[in-house]
């Protein structure tokens, strides 16, 4: 049997800066990372990143902490000033998290232009200018499974962005790959659950019988972001409990 070095290390993120976007409701980076910055509009109140911050950074048993930085992650003057501001603060960026999502509900016929330009931006065009502005060492675009029309295209995009991404970056020593998560309960999620039946329905319905879990989202992050994936690029998993293998169970959508 081959030799496995440097085992302890394989899941370790010491040393290592995360960014991560729509950060006011994540926290999976902090728990292995020596640092994570945060980042979405809202710095003050129940969602902004101060709180977000604050919570934490008082998660007992962890070395490194959190700091948040204000920005509108599809403006690409905004992000210029973020990278900017990293690159000042610690002088390098290892990981990447393109968390932040936005989504419009409507029907098919009723779906207002401005709602498609700011989703797209948001998704598509906000990822390919962060991965451009940051050239981290890990990319991890996050996109979801389900939502309404311009959401679904907007994933789909930047899915193939982040395949795309894994050939280009390589090269450089970058990763690249994509996280696509299922139903787990969010205020983004929350119309799409009741649309489809409601917790309790889409419970029953999925082969784990449950929603997800923050801490099955947090396994697959660590996993991308730890040098036990150096060698998985241009990959989506799907973290969903086996529900996309139930053909027909989304067409209501």
């Amino acid at each position: 049997m081959s030799e496995i070095k440097n085992f302890d290390r394989l899941f370790r993120l010491d040393g290592k800066v995360a960014l991560v976007t729509g950060g006011e409701r994540s926290s999976f980076p902090s728990r292995r990372s020596q640092k994570v910055i945060i980042t979405a509009r809202k710095a003050e109140g129940p969602e902004g990143i101060g709180q977000a911050v604050e919570k934490l950074n008082k998660i007992s048993g962890i070395k490194g902490h959190a700091m948040g930085i204000p920005a509108y992650v599809s403006n690409e003057a905004e992000i210029i000033r973020l990278a900017k501001k990293i690159e000042q603060e610690d002088g390098k960026l290892d990981i990447l998290v393109a968390n932040t999502g936005a989504t419009w509900g409507s029907t098919f016929e009723d779906a207002p232009d401005q709602a498609s330009e700011k989703i797209l931006n948001l998704n598509v065009r906000g990822v390919f200018l962060l991965a451009q502005n940051s050239a981290a060492g890990r990319t991890v675009p996050h996109t979801g499974e389900n939502g309404t029309i311009m959401y679904a295209v907007s994933k789909a995009a930047a899915t193939h962005l982040g395949k795309n991404l894994a050939i280009e970056l390589g090269p450089r020593n970058i990763t690249t790959n994509v996280v696509s998560p299922g139903f787990f309960p969010s205020k983004l999620a929350s119309g799409l659950i009741d649309i489809l039946g409601g917790t309790k329905e889409l419970e029953e319905a999925n082969p784990r019988k449950r929603l997800g879990e923050p801490d099955d989202i947090a396994g697959v992050m660590i996993y991308l972001c730890s040098p036990s994936a150096s060698y998985i690029n241009g990959v989506d998993i799907s973290v969903d409990g086996g529900m996309m293998h139930k053909a027909g169970r989304f067409a209501r959508l």
